[in-house]
């Protein structure tokens, strides 16, 4: 009886090695596996990359995006990181969804020549501005603005008064930010090769073309039509609260409604 049971443990230990043994061997395979794909990342792009949209910007955006890939599966040219050596090149033309991107889709300058393009879901709505509130000539197709507007603020109704009359105190606000300029006057975000002339007056030109929901669409018409616009060239990581505002009585101290 002792035999037996010695056996039956002898045989349970042995059986508990063999599967430690199997677990380790197995764990070790997938290490070796692992190690031989040496995974790499690169970008692939998440929705429609409009040409002229800046590397920098696609990312800030969530149009690029990096994910794992064995370097055997690699594409040969694939955009493996984005830094300050490559991040204001642009997209050359429009890179579509789900796709691994090459580097070589990036450049210095979109090619090509073709109309106004609008991304699906947004309107164009252009902007007549002076030359401070465009940012002087540092604001370009693909640059993203935040707009200001300064208005006369209304004093409360009284009776069946249909409007209310201004208390004489002006008032500026936040009204749109992150904004992308889409056209300054004549020249898109894909224009057609210019002579020195033709972009100097495009560089004269005060319209800025903005690309905007239906909402928002409604709130700039509305502003163009009763308020003087400011905008400011936004830098590429800046978050700016919607209800800052100033007015003459506040001059010295900005505050949020």
């Amino acid at each position: 009886m002792g035999r037996r049971i010695l056996a039956i443990l002898t045989a349970a230990v042995i059986a508990l090695v063999g599967a430690v043994l199997v677990l380790v061997y197995a764990r070790g395979a997938d290490a070796r596996a692992v190690a031989a794909a040496s995974p790499t990342k690169v970008y692939v792009s998440n929705t429609v990359i409009p040409a002229g949209t800046s590397l920098k910007d696609a990312v800030r955006l969530g149009q690029l995006v990096q994910t794992d890939v064995a370097a055997r599966a690699k594409p040969l040219g694939a955009l493996e990181k984005v830094d300050e050596n490559n991040s204001d090149l642009v997209a050359l033309t429009d890179v579509q969804p789900g796709q691994y991107v090459l580097g070589a889709a990036f450049g210095d300058t979109p090619v090509g020549e073709k109309k106004l393009q609008i991304d699906p879901g947004k309107l164009a709505v252009s902007v007549q501005l002076q030359d401070p509130a465009r940012v002087g000539n540092f604001v370009t197709p693909g640059s993203y603005l935040t707009v200001f507007m300064t208005y006369a603020e209304k004093g409360a109704s009284s009776g069946g008064d249909a409007a209310a009359a201004t208390t004489g105190i002006q008032k500026t606000s936040v009204l749109l930010d992150n904004v992308k300029v889409i056209a300054m006057g004549d020249a898109s975000l894909t224009p057609a090769q210019t002579t020195d002339g033709e972009a100097a007056a495009q560089s004269a030109s005060f319209l800025v073309t903005l690309q905007v929901t239906p909402e928002d669409a409604v709130r700039l018409v509305h502003a163009i039509n009763g308020s003087t616009l400011y905008a400011a060239l936004r830098g590429s990581e800046l978050k700016i609260s919607p209800t800052l505002e100033a007015d003459d009585l506040n001059i010295t101290k900005v505050v949020a409604r």
